[in-house]
């Protein structure tokens, strides 16, 4: 779906668009941030961030986060997909899958780890499904993205809003904790009607570049 398709489809998303995005009631909470937990063998570090703001700019704009991984704040009014990507996908895009409820698994290998990468393929593959995500055949299963990241200063990380953990390997069990316990509760979760609406997948190429 290219930025085009994505300005058509965002009135359908939401009925008034102001600075900040559009706006509804989080869903259910699965979990709380205290329920990620830190250590075990790839040292496991647990952030919570509060006093995120949510404007948006457009495609492709500098933005300088101040946490690593991000765990919210201003982003491009265009979101990812809900895919994996074998290519970098600027954090301005994934940021507003946060804002949607979604969850973003993050790494930096600069020597390859394809092994961990189909790990981490097979742990989303398992996890289980977003119901408000079912509305329609062409939508995804799970609010998900993954993508390498080269900015990270660890090797796997995982993003929702608000709440981001950091691994020196991937730590398979508190991977999966970490979306049951945030999946759906971004503070820009959309009616349950609409399920999870269409991001933008760059053609499969790139974007920024």
């Amino acid at each position: 779906m290219s930025f085009r398709d994505l300005l058509f489809l965002l009135p359908l998303a939401c009925t008034a668009a102001t600075l900040t995005g559009c706006s509804s009631e989080p869903a259910p909470a699965q979990g709380t941030g205290s329920d990620d937990l830190a250590g075990g063998s790839c040292n496991v570090v647990p952030k919570t961030v509060t006093g995120l703001t949510a404007f948006h700019l457009d495609p492709c704009t500098p933005i300088d986060y101040p946490d690593n991984p991000p765990a919210g704040g201003n982003h491009y009014y265009v979101w990812a997909a809900y895919q994996s990507y074998p290519f970098v996908v600027p954090r301005g895009f994934w940021v507003h899958d946060l804002e949607h409820g979604g969850i973003v698994y993050t790494y930096n290998c600069p020597d390859g780890c394809d092994d961990e990468v189909a790990q981490m393929q097979a742990l989303i593959d398992a996890l289980p499904v977003d119901p408000t995500c079912l509305s329609s055949l062409q939508q995804p299963p799970r609010r998900v993205v993954l993508t390498p990241d080269p900015l990270l200063n660890v090797r796997w990380a995982a993003s929702a809003w608000g709440h981001t953990i950091a691994a020196d390997c991937l730590d398979t069990d508190r991977f999966t904790q970490f979306y049951l316990n945030h999946f759906g509760q971004g503070p820009e979760v959309f009616d349950p009607t609409l399920g999870c609406p269409a991001g933008d997948d760059f053609d499969g190429m790139p974007p920024c570049q």
